[in-house]
């Protein structure tokens, strides 16, 4: 079974630039809250809460969170309830608007993800592994902690294992 520092070490490998770790701070939180909307519907309201498939998805990947780590667990599982709690308001609007938010989120989300990996030189870690498409929310909270020198031995032990964060030298014309 895999570790925290295994999971973050494995994806941080495919994002050791600063302009694809910035690009992830972006796409990464569009994504989940368009998952969070698209998968709001179909719903139903039932003791004051909005069920629908979003909620298992989110109990699934909170669990796995809690798993690897409690405080990520806790931080993880707050955000996601929060895209839940806005996919459920509005997958109760028209089909339209619901639709529209949930799908240009996604489209965009996805065009800055690609964008950074362009920066990066490298493809996206879903490519080779599929656990990266869970791992990605997770790592952009640990990379949040890290900037503000939250967990530190954790950032030193990913590290070891795939360097620093470093923009890409160029080449010098001659």
């Amino acid at each position: 079974m895999k570790t925290l520092t295994d999971h973050l070490a494995q994806y941080a490998a495919y994002h050791r630039d600063p302009r694809n770790l910035l690009s992830h701070f972006i796409g990464i939180p569009m994504i989940v809250l368009a998952v969070a909307v698209l998968l709001s519907r179909p719903g139903v309201e039932a003791f004051g809460l909005w069920l629908s498939p979003v909620a298992l998805v989110a109990l699934i990947s909170t669990l796995f969170y809690f798993r690897l780590d409690v405080r990520f667990g806790v931080l993880t599982g707050a955000v996601l309830l929060l895209c839940v709690w806005v996919g459920a308001a509005l997958a109760q609007q028209s089909t339209a608007l619901w639709l529209s938010a949930g799908g240009g989120l996604f489209v965009v989300g996805w065009i800055i993800q690609f964008i950074g990996h362009y920066f990066e030189g490298r493809k996206p870690a879903f490519v080779d592994d599929l656990t990266g498409l869970i791992i990605g929310p997770l790592f952009v909270a640990a990379e949040l902690g890290f900037i503000f020198g939250l967990r530190e031995p954790l950032r030193h032990a990913i590290e070891a294992r795939v360097g620093p964060v470093q923009l890409r030298q160029q080449p010098a014309d001659a």
